[in-house]
């Protein structure tokens, strides 16, 4: 018997906080197995989220915001460690293009703005913010984190960082072919913004205000 697969149903924001069963996903074994729990648990909340998140940032974007949701289409064997939603500019995709996400690994909420290998004008984004180094030092706060890698875990507390090393990191993302560069925040699943859907939207909005600039200086790249 063949099965019809079943869109997930829609939700509210004030549902759409993660509980500890939804980071439990990247527990199961199989990526058939996965992706099911994925697309029932995680997907509805993601598109609660991201609808909110585009109307709400849109007039500080000063244009169009469009949701992209992780789709793991490529994947075929191996199942995917996190996964995530995105927001940028462009409908058609988001990988070549400054954006923000909002995601899930087993241990971590994440929100990033994000410059990943893919974006054509990573160099230009880059020398950019080297040339505004003061700029973008003020504008992350110490509680933030940076990475040079989304497929990793790891991340880096800004509170530790001095100018040279703020300096070193955008130094890599420009020369690096592969290097990356991620500024936001690492929530903990018992996070009280974690779990409720309306303190999580208010949590993500405002992360992604306070790095607004650094997504002018980058957009203003092309």
């Amino acid at each position: 018997m063949t099965l019809t697969p079943t869109t997930p149903a829609s939700i509210e924001v004030h549902d759409a906080g993660f509980l500890a069963n939804d980071f439990a996903v990247f527990t199961i074994d199989g990526l058939e197995q996965r992706m099911a729990a994925i697309q029932s648990q995680i997907r509805p909340k993601f598109q609660a989220l991201g609808e909110q998140l585009t109307a709400e940032l849109a007039p500080s974007v000063g244009g169009e915001l469009f949701l992209h949701v992780a789709k793991h289409a490529r994947r075929t064997v191996n199942p995917p460690k996190d996964t995530w939603l995105a927001l940028c500019e462009n409908k058609r995709g988001y990988k070549a293009h400054p954006h923000f996400q909002l995601g899930l690994f087993e241990d971590h909420l994440f929100m990033w703005l994000a410059f990943i290998y893919e974006l054509p004008s990573k160099s230009n984004v880059a020398a950019t913010l080297l040339n505004e180094l003061d700029t973008v030092i003020r504008t992350v706060p110490d509680d933030y984190v940076i990475s040079l890698d989304h497929m990793k875990k790891d991340s880096t507390p800004v509170s530790g960082m001095d100018t040279d090393d703020w300096r070193t990191a955008l130094v890599r993302f420009r020369d690096v072919k592969s290097a990356e560069l991620l500024i936001g925040r690492h929530l903990q699943p018992n996070d009280p913004a974690v779990s409720d859907g309306e303190a999580l939207l208010r949590t993500a909005q405002q992360t992604f205000e306070t790095l607004m600039p650094l997504y002018r200086l980058a957009t203003s790249q092309g």
